[in-house]
């Protein structure tokens, strides 16, 4: 069972028992509502209203059922494997695609397809629902992914990743122009405090991140830039352009609706990466073909 003790910083916003237990316990306030139902988050030991409105000191308990356990299984799916070894394989993701099992998405994710590809062989380090995956990009995020087929490859890729060594380079087509033709951006990212789906710009219980970015080309309304990622915190771009005011267009999370670009999903794809090969010390470098999804935005977007 967990307990969390409500605190005057808590009523500041909602004092209500779901919005508080859905930030206390880490859950979205639909899943919360259910469980308060059930009689299986508490108020001081007692059962209680969704709408009950809570004081400094009451002890919220929440008795969680146990998770599903996910089952990862091999499916035939196509994939755009760029580049493949006996140590790793660079895959071209398609929008759309999630890259590995969870409650939403089950199956018919880039894990399962590499399972059936690689026949099993993935790298263990991040078990049985993301074998082999170094890195993720979101399931509206299109482009290159290296995967592990090793634990040794695994760890001389993450240690390059860990000591940004790892160069990524992304596209972004963004609402408004921009002052300058490059620039930084440097800003510690975290939990959103009051939405746990959502990342955010925050000095709390975050860490640093850095994202350059150039301009490629600009319109009347958007730009079309190049970004740089130094290091690769959830959501980096997304939330970071967002934050110096130029959202990503189409993005439904962090964008503005004005920059919509009749999208539903950011218009970001990752075009480059480069990273010393961990077994054959050889440098690596690979750039994906832009796809035609963004294309299409960028005449849409006049650029």
């Amino acid at each position: 069972m967990d307990n969390y003790t409500v605190t005057e910083q808590d009523l500041l916003e909602k004092p209500r028992l779901d919005a508080i237990a859905a930030k206390a316990f880490e859950m979205s306030r639909s899943r919360v509502q259910e469980l308060i139902s059930e009689g299986l988050i508490t108020v001081n030991g007692k059962r209680c209203e969704k709408k009950h409105m809570l004081a400094i000191g009451d002890i919220l308990s929440a008795e969680l059922p146990p998770e599903k356990e996910l089952q990862t299984v091999p499916q035939n799916i196509p994939i755009d494997i760029i580049y493949e070894d006996d140590y790793l394989l660079v895959v071209d993701k398609p929008r759309g695609m999630v890259v590995h099992p969870a409650a939403g998405n089950p199956d018919q994710t880039l894990v399962n397809a590499l399972l059936y590809h690689c026949r099993g062989r993935l790298s263990s380090i991040n078990g049985v629902i993301r074998p082999g995956i170094v890195h993720r990009i979101d399931k509206d995020t299109s482009g290159l992914l290296i995967v592990a087929k090793t634990d040794d490859a695994h760890q001389g890729l993450a240690e390059q990743i860990a000591v940004h060594s790892f160069e990524r380079k992304y596209e972004a087509i963004v609402g408004g122009r921009l002052r300058e033709s490059e620039g930084t951006v440097c800003a510690p990212i975290g939990r959103h405090k009051t939405d746990r789906k959502k990342m955010a710009v925050t000095e709390h219980n975050s860490k640093e991140a850095t994202t350059h970015w150039r301009v490629v080309s600009e319109g009347r309304e958007y730009s079309h830039l190049e970004l740089k990622l130094e290091t690769g915190r959830t959501h980096q771009i997304r939330v970071h352009m967002a934050y110096i005011g130029h959202p990503v267009a189409g993005d439904t999370v962090y964008g503005n609706v004005r920059y919509r670009l009749g999208m539903e999903g950011q218009c970001l794809f990752a075009k480059y990466i480069s990273f010393v090969h961990p077994i054959t010390g050889e440098t690596m470098t690979f750039e994906a073909a832009r796809p035609a999804y963004f294309s299409d935005a960028l005449r849409r977007a006049g650029l």
